[in-house]
């Protein structure tokens, strides 16, 4: 009986030894996939459309790792909202307010043409990125 026993112990011990390296795999697969700042100094432009379609850009040179960073970087740029533990929700934008309640309307992040798939606190700033931020309503 002492045989199916240490059988039975050296079968628990290799299952836990395989999942803590499992762990391990996902961990470092994580860190190496997951969206990065990029740290060092970079030229990007923040474009600002207000409800009435005009554009306001900003070129600047930041070292801001996220795009919050870079927002209260921006010359003449100004912004407020509500902070939340995900980060700030944007509601005011140049002394403009996009109000979900009165008409359906949001303030609209992209990137490179491409929806933000990240709040203003946790989305990576790189060289060359050109952000755009969007006054849409839903009820027009």
């Amino acid at each position: 009986m002492n045989g199916k026993s240490s059988n039975g112990n050296k079968k628990i011990v290799i299952g836990i030894v395989v999942l803590v390296a499992l762990i391990g795999l996902f961990a470092i697969l994580y860190n190496v996939f997951r969206e990065k700042p990029v740290e060092g100094s970079k030229s990007i432009t923040i474009e600002v459309v207000n409800k009435a379609e005009e554009s306001t850009k900003y070129e600047l040179k930041t070292d801001a790792e996220y795009l919050r960073q870079a927002m209260e970087e921006a010359e003449g740029l100004t912004f407020s909202g509500t902070e939340s533990e995900y980060g700030m929700m944007v509601e005011t934008v140049n002394g403009e307010k996009a109000d979900y309640n009165v008409d359906g309307a949001y303030w609209g992040f992209y990137v490179n043409g491409e929806y933000c798939n990240n709040g203003i606190d946790t989305q990576p700033v790189e060289d060359g990125d050109v952000f755009s931020i969007v006054y849409t309503a839903s009820g027009e």
